[in-house]
Parts: structure tokens; sequence; C-alpha cells
């Protein structure tokens, strides 16, 4: 995805400039990106990136954290007490 000519990084951007970065940003987490990897690709801030894909209405992907955490324990039990 090469072709997107991103904005200089710490610039103001306004009307249709902010749109193709926001449809950019957008395209591209849906194909599979992290935020993160877009705050770097873009020079934007991640409070930046998370903001723009909150506007344009994307479906955020869960954190995929917690691997501890099985779906056959009950939620709250602690993992010690598993032993």
């Amino acid at each position: 995805m090469p072709d997107f000519q991103w904005p200089e990084p710490r610039k103001r951007l306004k009307g249709a400039r902010q749109d193709a970065v926001t449809t950019e940003l957008r395209k591209r987490y849906e194909a599979g990106a992290s935020i993160r990897a877009l705050a770097e690709e873009s020079g934007r801030s991640y409070g930046y990136v998370h903001a723009r894909l909150y506007v344009s209405g994307v479906s955020f992907r869960s954190r995929g954290g917690n691997r501890w955490r099985s779906s056959r324990r009950p939620r709250g039990s602690s993992p010690r007490a598993l032993r």
C-alpha cells in the first residue's frame, strides 16, 4: 500500500486531506494493521489514529490481552484457586 502519501508529521490537517487520511487509516486497519503500527507509519499519535478510526465508525478489534484467562473458568476466579 505504498501508493498513499502520508502528510507531514505534526502538521494540522483539515477538510479533504483529513478525510483522505481517515479513509486510508480505516482501510489499513480493516486490512489487519494495528493502531500502533498505523500511528508509526503515518507519523501521527496513537490518540489521533484512534480518534480518526472512531469518527469513521470502524468496529474495533479486541486487544487480545489476558491470555491466562480461560473461557472455561468462571470470571473473577483466581488462577491460583485452580491448582
